[in-house]
């Protein structure tokens, strides 16, 4: 209960500062490009962006749903740190697992399945720098499934995200399970590594690990400055969907953060990566011209 209180408050002091009014999107030259991006590629683009200190925002259809896909990862990934917090987990229990737990895109669980076992450490860091699903499905299971995840995030105060299933099946469409919006998914990872809702301990782990993401790197992170440092956690449906939310560290301004979802079925990864890296190109010039 006091984990909760502490995240409740921290969520509070990152996201109830007074949000900048949008412009109409007429006069809204960023949205208007967004827009046009979308126009151009087909399917349904979602992007939501934030300077921490000014709380200035960049939105285009930042609260329709989107599913997660691969960045609930990074939030599987709080929530084990923040029961490390609490002492209800530790970094170095093995979970033991087989070739009959793998699943599809697992190069870290499939390398070391001979072994028998992980540390819950390293199914974070396997998790976060290589996304490998089966890593996730075993955290989210010594964790108490979907649904103890969707109870943490409503912990961080997020009442909009929400977490269902297990990989694969997480990754179809079936109405409102396993979805967030662009803004949800932005102020939560506000809350879990800007805010005190882990330790300062936990939360190095989670940009660390999200600083070494290998995935994604051709989405967002392909656009930005040289100097500004990411930490991203990017999703996939091969079919349809492709995403990445980041915190991004410009060099001498305060953090930025962006999520940028995409939902274009029959339209080829290669073609909703370059939208990505457009809506990318967008939030750069948004976070420039207020430099």
């Amino acid at each position: 209960m006091l984990g909760a209180t502490i995240a409740g408050v921290a969520h509070r002091a990152f996201s109830s500062a007074p949000i900048a009014s949008p412009q109409p999107a007429a006069r809204d030259p960023f949205r208007r490009q967004l827009s046009s991006i979308e126009a151009e590629a087909g399917g349904r683009l979602g992007v939501f962006a934030m300077d921490t200190v000014s709380k200035r925002t960049l939105s285009y259809r930042a609260d329709e749903r989107f599913l997660m896909c691969s960045t609930f990862k990074g939030i599987l990934a709080a929530q084990v740190l923040a029961r490390v917090d609490r002492a209800e987990e530790r970094l170095n229990r093995l979970v033991r697992y087989s070739k009959t737990d793998l699943i599809f895109t697992s190069p870290v669980t499939k390398a070391n399945v001979a072994r028998g076992a992980m540390s819950v450490g390293d199914l974070c860091r396997a998790v976060l720098e290589e996304s490998d699903n089966t890593a996730a499905v075993l955290l989210m299971r010594s964790a108490g499934g979907p649904a103890a995840l969707t109870a943490f995030v409503r912990e961080m105060g997020d009442t909009v995200t929400r977490s269902d299933r297990y990989e694969p099946a997480s990754n179809s469409y079936s109405g409102l399970l396993d979805t967030t919006t662009p803004r949800a998914i932005t102020t939560l990872a506000g809350t879990l590594l800007l805010s005190n809702a882990l330790t300062a301990e936990s939360r190095a782990l989670l940009e660390r690990g999200m600083v070494n993401c290998k995935p994604g790197r051709n989405r967002v992170r392909a656009v930005l400055p040289s100097d500004w440092r990411a930490a991203d956690r990017p999703g996939t449906s091969v079919d349809e969907e492709t995403n990445d939310y980041a915190l991004v560290r410009p060099v001498g301004r305060p953090p930025l953060l962006v999520a940028v979802y995409y939902d274009a079925p029959g339209v080829s990864m290669n073609t909703r990566e370059a939208v990505l890296r457009k809506a990318g190109e967008s939030f750069v010039q948004w976070a420039t011209s207020a430099a």
